[in-house]
């Protein structure tokens, strides 16, 4: 098997073995841009383990990149340069390592300061080799790397760091360097930070990473050369048109750094001219070529342009759907491809909070608008602290000089990033962006010192846990807590959703328990609700009163007495909801938690008869006790009063409006084929006692004994809604209440688990047993409806394999509603290939 590429070598297998920034370095070369020559060592040689001809191939693409470029690696006369680069097949934006410069040593950077006649441009290349190739290969920290007055010294300086740290001489042998590099390279995959991305993002630790061996190209060698990375649109909004920074007299990171404040890309125009109009040129022609928003990382030597990456650009949701609708409307997309380049977990950032428009706010500073939406959160100043409190349950804004790839665990559960330095493609913007995290980036006002964990803005300072508040559209700061407000709509939201309505087999609904739930869901979109919990009705507090009292109660005839002045109470807001969803199914699970859930604590109770009937409800383990259908079974008077106002609602909404709403009563947590028959007796006694007709009876299958026996079930049933939340604590085990934030987390961090099961469905566990009661329920009834109405029914993921068993609808929260619109769109295409989207670079 080959482990080696030239650039302009064709590869069958790709982005998979060249990694994203290898293909589009073969890519862009094939396709006749300036690209600087050079080849790229597979992901295969990453998963091998360094297989024992690699550096024997690497020898022979060398020799042809020394014939390429007409200059000789090591040769001071006429050195070769080159840069060893990451590119894994997925993007992972400053996770993974690069080292520049390879092939200097002090004799070169002497020959090379002769030949371009410049001391502080050869040994500011060779003194970042040094700390480079020290961090990557030699594993120093990067804080033993102090500048000196001048490049020269800096260099001189640097290798005593070196030597000191590595206990040998910085090494003058450039193949010994690039074996080295390799390797130190290769080994960053496995970086804990890197994991920590891949964790969070889903991507596999199997794949590996390849090695770009790219000819060096200078932006720091003088005036008339920079480095900058720039998008073909907007990655805020979308808008097309050149984007980003640069920065004269550098490299590498230096425009990201936040050391110095790079320039707009448009200024480009008027300093160099003829580089401005050769990029505009290929970027144009790159967002053709991959028919997407490119982000372009480029530099200039001496007015001459290079491109050094393309990859498909991070952007904000907002941003990727007016690239969608811009994409169609050019006739690069049609709709079904444009609805499955948007991932749907990025529509979250659309119906994240902003300034309330009539708050009366002092702003305390303005920084750069790098990440729309607002937040609010106590400030942090370090990556483990932020880590620690959030998991803690409070609210977060991670606050920074800057952030590096190694904040990445910090940045995570933060609720927003406010940095100091930094411009619109600094690492904390480009992060938050892809998060859909807020983010205010470059605030030159804003001082922070880590070590003492405070910062200051002009004379306010600010101490770790004060409350801040970021508004990452306009990058307004204020300290102390801002009324947030909902978003407004997004026309090419609602667009693009129509398309994915068009595409999408599965029916969404809302998982609602009030009116303004109800219609919150109308307003986005929802076809039903599929689950209705009626306790939350009881924690009302005209309620819960009544409740306790119909809990406590000496005998039936008390408990009776509780219940009639429940029922009216339970109709109105039936009644509501069936108004506000006309004729639409609205699916009713009657009462399903334990009773001691609505009662008070003992040690809160005066009255000793009180504290003794609270004890004698008292279990266990409650979750697993009288709770859900056993509650109706045992106490059949409380399921009764349910029925009654679900139907007599049913029938005033009609009689008053002439709309029939089409009603669905569900019973909870049904295990046994004889609880289901007893309870369709109860319902449908109760239902014929109010002359009503036309509602449909189900169940939720939520207990491992009900997938297993679904097709007894099935004969009983007019629908069934899986209740993945207790499906999953039950079929794993696991109480999600203190699994999360516990073990699971250990579990997640160390691989034992891909994904949080009760964020994404354990599709080869708990979704087995789906698989299963679908198959046994449907054999048995085949007009049977089926559902999900966990939380899993707004996770993407969750939503594909609903799509893959058949089922006829998933229902979610209100807020959720345009992601399961979109991902049942895509799910609902999957299997069409012939669309399939590969972006450029990752």
């Amino acid at each position: 098997m080959r482990l080696v590429y030239d650039f302009d070598e064709r590869c069958d297998a790709g982005r998979a073995l060249l990694g994203g920034k290898g293909l589009g370095l073969a890519e862009m070369t094939q396709l006749g841009l300036p690209v600087p020559k050079g080849f790229t060592i597979t992901t295969a040689a990453c998963r091998a383990e360094w297989p024992p001809a690699l550096l024997e191939e690497v020898d022979l693409h060398l020799t042809r990149l020394e014939a390429l470029t007409g200059k000789r690696f090591g040769d001071p006369s006429r050195p070769l340069l080159i840069s060893v680069r990451s590119g894994g097949p997925v993007s992972m934006p400053g996770m993974m390592e690069t080292v520049l410069n390879l092939g200097l040593n002090r004799s070169i950077a002497e020959a090379l300061a002769l030949a371009t006649g410049s001391v502080d441009f050869a040994f500011d290349a060779y003194r970042r080799l040094i700390q480079m190739y020290g961090e990557v290969v030699a594993g120093i920290e990067p804080g033993a790397f102090v500048p000196a007055e001048s490049p020269l010294a800096t260099a001189h300086a640097f290798e005593q760091v070196y030597l000191e740290h590595a206990g040998v001489p910085f090494p003058d042998d450039p193949r010994h360097q690039l074996a080295a590099a390799i390797r130190g390279v290769f080994a960053s995959w496995n970086a804990p930070r890197a994991a920590v991305y891949r964790r969070q993002y889903g991507i596999s630790d199997t794949l590996g990473t390849a090695v770009n061996v790219v000819e060096m190209v200078f932006g720091n060698r003088d005036d008339r050369s920079a480095t900058g990375v720039c998008f073909s649109r907007n990655p805020a909004t979308g808008e097309p048109g050149l984007y980003g920074e640069f920065l004269v007299r550098a490299q590498g990171e230096d425009i990201v750094a936040g050391s110095r404040t790079p320039q707009p890309v448009a200024a480009m125009a008027d300093t160099f001219p003829v580089a401005y109009t050769a990029l505009e040129t290929a970027v144009g022609e790159l967002e053709r070529h991959y028919r997407d928003m490119q982000d372009v990382e480029f530099t200039i030597e001496q007015d001459r342009l290079f491109l050094l990456q393309t990859r498909s650009a991070k952007r904000t949701a907002a941003a990727a759907l007016r690239c969608a609708v811009a994409f169609v409307d050019d006739g690069l997309l049609d709709r079904t491809e444009a609805v499955r380049r948007i991932d749907p977990s990025s529509l979250d950032q659309l119906l994240h909070p902003t300034f309330d428009p009539g708050a009366r706010v002092r702003i305390a500073a303005v920084g750069l608008a790098a990440s729309p939406g607002a937040a609010s959160g106590a400030a942090v100043f370090d990556a483990d602290r932020a880590a620690a409190r959030a998991a803690a349950g409070d609210a977060v804004i991670l606050v920074r000089p800057e952030t590096t790839a190694d904040d990445i665990h910090g940045l995570i559960p933060a609720g927003g990033v406010l940095t100091a330095r930094g411009g619109m493609t600094s690492h904390a913007a480009v992060v938050a962006r892809g998060m859909g995290k807020p983010c205010v980036a470059g605030c030159a006002a804003l001082q922070v010192d880590p070590s003492t964990r405070t910062a200051q803005i002009g004379d306010v300072p600010i101490a770790e846990g004060d409350l801040v508040t970021i508004d990452g559209t306009t990058g307004r700061v204020v300290v102390g807590a801002v009324d947030l407000v909902d978003p407004v709509p997004n026309a090419d939201l609602e667009l693009v959703l129509e398309w994915a309505d068009d595409l999408r087999r599965l029916s969404v609904y809302a998982n609602a328990d009030t009116p303004l739930d109800a219609e919150r869901a109308r307003a986005r979109g929802a076809e039903g609700i599929g689950l209705c919990r009626t306790e939350h009705m009881f924690m009302a507090a005209d309620r819960l009163p009544l409740v306790r009292q119909m809990i406590l109660a000496d005998g039936d005839e008390a408990r009776a007495a509780a219940l009639a002045e429940l029922l009216p109470l339970q109709q109105a807001d039936f009644e509501a909801i069936f108004a506000a969803m006309d004729e639409l199914p609205v699916t009713v699970r009657l009462l399903d938690p334990p009773l001691h859930e609505f009662l008070p604590a003992p040690d809160e109770v005066e009255d000793d008869r009180t504290r003794e009937r609270i004890a004698q409800l008292r279990e266990a383990n409650p979750m697993l006790g009288t709770r859900g259908c056993r509650l109706g079974l045992q106490w059949p008077e409380i399921y009764e009063m349910q029925i009654r106002a679900i139907v007599r609602a049913a029938s005033a909404v009609a009689a008053r409006t002439g709309v029939t709403p089409t009603v669905e009563i569900m019973h909870p947590l049904v295990a046994f084929e004889s609880e289901l028959v007893r309870l369709r007796e109860l319902t449908a006694r109760t239902a014929a006692e109010e002359r009503a007709t036309g509602y449909a009876f189900g169940t939720m299958i939520e207990l491992p004994r009900a997938a297993l026996r679904a097709g007894e079930l099935a004969r009983h049933a007019d629908f069934f809604s899986f209740g993945t939340n207790d499906l999953t604590q039950t079929t794993l085990g696991f109480s999600r209440d203190d699994a999360q934030g516990r073990f699971l987390t250990y579990y997640l961090e160390h691989g034992i688990l891909p994904s949080d099961p009760f964020a994404t469905l354990d599709t080869v566990g708990v979704g087995e047993l789906m698989r299963l009661a679908v198959e046994r329920a449907c054999a048995e009834n085949p007009h049977l409806r089926i559902g999900i109405c966990g939380e899993h029914g707004g996770d993407p993921a969750s939503i594909a394999f609903c799509e893959e068993l058949g089922l006829d609808y998933v229902s979610c929260s209100p807020f959720r509603l345009p992601v399961a619109r979109l991902a049942a769109a895509q799910a609902a295409v999957a299997h069409d290939d012939t669309s399939a989207y590969v972006p450029a670079g990752g």
